[in-house]
């Protein structure tokens, strides 16, 4: 068992997994599906499709006028948009040469995959598990950051302790970045759990605008146990409209339950419920399995 040292907590040793009278084996899953949506309106929304490219980056499948400003020419479809108008404006008969005007540039049209950003929400307040938390939390980021950047994916990290919420990274591609930012969080306090998420909406509805063909999923680490609210709710009833807010956005989510199973009061099933995202019960987590959880999930 570890102390709360309130150091910091990256650099710690794994701690045990306290998981009260339950005993588990090494065929015992580490990742159970806890709750699963009824009627899943988005199952297919994380799939990486194939979309129409806002730069320069992708594959070449077609052309279209070029209205805006010139970019990108097709100049294969130019030529066949100026070549049955060329007898008309040609002077010299003999002449070669091919004009082209304003009304015949033809840019390209390229398609592309569609990123993903993999948005984690960690509860910091203080628990037995919560450095054993963070640990796997910063192992699972390092390792999708470093399989994302073929595919220009992003992650990011917000957590949630005392009286408010932390961008502690922002989405990003950099794994030196992620290394740098995540050194110094530390644990303890309550858990403004409606601040979390309230900080993951706003973060969500902004790369909503800014980019708006990334698939974004938000990975929930908590026991749903919220006790600090923002203004005069009941913390458990604003954190639940919070919850159905990114729910009515169309953000997905997944919620993975770190409370010790003895203890568990099922506030972390009906925070998924709020969010109609599956809920994943954690007995051992270890960072790859969190990792294989979140691929799957995409």
């Amino acid at each position: 068992m570890y102390s709360h040292t309130g150091d910091t907590i990256f650099n710690a040793g794994q701690g045990a997994w306290w998981d009260g009278a339950r005993n588990f084996n090494f065929d015992t899953p580490l990742i159970t599906n806890e709750y699963t949506p009824s009627v899943s309106k988005k199952k297919n929304s994380g799939k990486r499709t194939r979309i129409i490219s806002k730069d320069l980056r992708g594959y070449y499948v077609k052309a279209r006028p070029a209205i805006d400003r010139v970019r990108d020419i097709a100049f294969d479809a130019t030529i066949r948009a100026a070549a049955p108008f060329q007898k008309s404006r040609k002077t010299n008969e003999k002449s070669k040469k091919l004009i082209v005007q304003r009304q015949d540039i033809m840019k390209k049209v390229r398609m592309r995959k569609s990123s993903h950003l993999l948005l984690f929400l960690v509860d910091l307040s203080w628990s037995m598990a919560v450095q054993e938390r963070m640990a796997i939390t910063k192992s699972a980021i390092l390792s999708l950051l470093t399989d994302a950047y073929q595919q220009r994916d992003r992650v990011g990290l917000i957590t949630f302790q005392k009286d408010g919420a932390k961008v502690i990274l922002p989405p990003t591609h950099s794994v030196m970045l992620a290394e740098r930012s995540m050194k110094r969080v530390k644990v303890g306090g309550k858990t403004p759990l409606s601040a979390g998420l309230w900080k993951a909406y706003e973060l969500l509805k902004h790369e909503k605008q800014t980019h708006p063909d990334v698939n974004a999923l938000l990975i929930i680490l908590t026991d749903g146990a919220g006790n600090v609210a923002m203004g005069n709710y009941d913390p458990l009833i604003e954190s639940r409209k919070i919850a159905e807010k990114i729910r009515d956005e169309g953000f997905r989510s997944i919620v993975i339950d770190m409370e010790q199973y003895t203890f568990d009061q099922g506030l972390a099933v009906e925070l998924a419920k709020q969010l109609d995202a599956p809920c994943y019960l954690v007995a051992g987590l270890k960072a790859d399995e969190l990792i294989r959880t979140v691929k799957r999930e995409l």
